[in-house]
């Protein structure tokens, strides 16, 4: 079984959603953790590896796309997965070395 195989896309967008819920201010709600799996599942990527960049990428859009439509969370992105294991690491975005807030401010 290859490690590209390993993490069904249900997996992945469970992981990344947890993930992404851990660190997003102010907290989601279960039902928001829902809609942000569910946009996960709706790009596509399953038989895809998780762990390439161009997946990543698709990931991230789907972060700032639930951001953009909210307009009231600010999250961390996606910054690898380890198929293998379904460790997903993500990574809070800063401007001058302070994480992001929520609602546009600094």
């Amino acid at each position: 079984m290859s490690a590209q195989s390993s993490l069904s896309t249900g997996a992945l967008a469970d992981a990344v959603a947890a993930a992404y819920a851990d660190c997003t201010r102010p907290p989601l709600t279960p039902e928001l953790v829902d809609q942000v799996r569910a946009a996960i599942l709706s790009e596509g990527l399953e038989g895809a590896n998780p762990a390439d960049p161009a997946n990543i990428d698709a990931i991230n859009r789907v972060l700032d796309a639930f951001e953009l439509s909210l307009e009231a969370v600010a999250g961390p992105r996606l910054v690898g997965i380890d198929a293998a294991t379904g460790i997903v690491r993500m990574s809070n975005r800063s401007e001058a070395g302070r994480p992001l807030r929520s609602f546009g401010g600094q």
